[in-house]
């Protein structure tokens, strides 16, 4: 399994980054995806789910401003964010189970500063 995240980079306090995951070695269209984050000295938490058959949940801190969505053709999982904030600054990673193991993609810093 592998999983490829890329789309970070600086952003501006109420700008938007788009994040991506590409999977591979996985059925992806059958597997529940998820996107977590962790800022320097925090726990890894999670961001944000879409299961197989598109239902979605976030974390209360970015309802309203963050959006996950797939795309099975492509085996590509995506989160939008809109209205960043310097609290959203954190390495974002995706993430998947298989088999009851998790699987992590390699990380992508986001850093919301002016």
């Amino acid at each position: 399994v592998q999983l490829q995240a890329s789309g970070g980079g600086l952003a501006l306090p109420g700008g938007s980054k788009r994040l991506s995951c590409a999977a591979s070695g996985i059925l992806f269209r059958a597997n529940t995806m998820s996107w977590y984050r962790q800022a320097p000295g925090d726990e890894r938490e999670l961001v944000a789910t879409i299961t197989s058959n598109h239902s979605t949940s976030y974390a209360d801190s970015v309802k309203g401003r963050f959006a996950i969505s797939r795309d099975n053709v492509r085996r590509t999982v995506y989160l939008q964010m809109n209205s960043l904030k310097p609290e959203d600054t954190a390495a974002y990673y995706c993430q998947t189970q298989l088999r009851g193991r998790a699987y992590w993609g390699q990380g992508t810093q986001v850093t919301v500063s002016s």
